[in-house]
């Protein structure tokens, strides 16, 4: 399936973005509680101590792509273009220090291309690159990502949608329960979670609680 830039941004109000590394239990059960409880775009990010590679990754992708396809939600692969155009997933997410979106774009097709950006120059060039959503931040100090930027906060996103960008945007980095209004107020279409759903012991209530603050 193929999404629109409406239903990307209807899409992107609960991103979980989760791998194997990340979870306190098996991230099948992970998956399907939190989509369960709410969460409307998933991003496979197999990345990081403990990780899996080679054909246990490709598997694994595969197990959680069913699962986001009997539900409905779009499956992106975080900066693994091979990947991605082997599972047929939905579309990739890539940073700024990744693969070159131009040539990504190439590669996908019109399928989902979704970009990290930390400031306005970067956004720009996204859009131009070909982007369908930005990634925005970090919003807040987060200890899931190591090489992590100096964090802004929700003023980078006010600037962007000050500067008439439309694009949709999910805010990310260190987002947990009682953080999220900020992000939505300052113009922000969704917000990306790693610990604050797949660490808890109860996922789907997890994004329950959330989607609630969403709202």
């Amino acid at each position: 399936m193929r999404y629109t830039e409406e239903e990307i941004r209807r899409k992107l109000q609960l991103y979980f973005v989760m791998g194997s590394n990340n979870c306190l239990k098996d991230p099948e059960i992970v998956l399907q509680e939190a989509i369960d409880g709410g969460v409307t775009f998933f991003q496979f990010r197999e990345k990081g101590p403990g990780a899996k590679e080679g054909s246990e990754k490709i598997q694994l992708a595969k197990k959680l792509q069913a699962i986001c396809k009997q539900n409905g939600v779009p499956f992106v692969v975080n900066d693994d273009l091979e990947l991605a155009l082997e599972i047929d997933a939905d579309g990739i997410h890539i940073g700024q220090e990744d693969e070159d979106p131009q040539k990504v774009r190439k590669m996908i097709g019109d399928r989902i291309l979704g970009i990290s950006a930390h400031n306005l120059d970067e956004a720009h060039n996204a859009i131009t690159q070909g982007a369908n959503y930005l990634g925005v931040g970090p919003m807040y100090e987060t200890v899931t990502k190591k090489d992590i930027r100096e964090v802004k906060g929700p003023e980078v996103i006010v600037e962007m949608r000050k500067n008439n960008l439309t694009i949709p945007i999910v805010g990310i980095g260190g987002i947990q329960k009682g953080l999220i209004k900020p992000i939505i107020e300052a113009g922000a279409d969704g917000v990306a979670v790693i610990s604050a759903i797949s660490n808890s012991e109860d996922p789907r209530e997890a994004v329950m609680e959330l989607t609630e603050e969403i709202k």
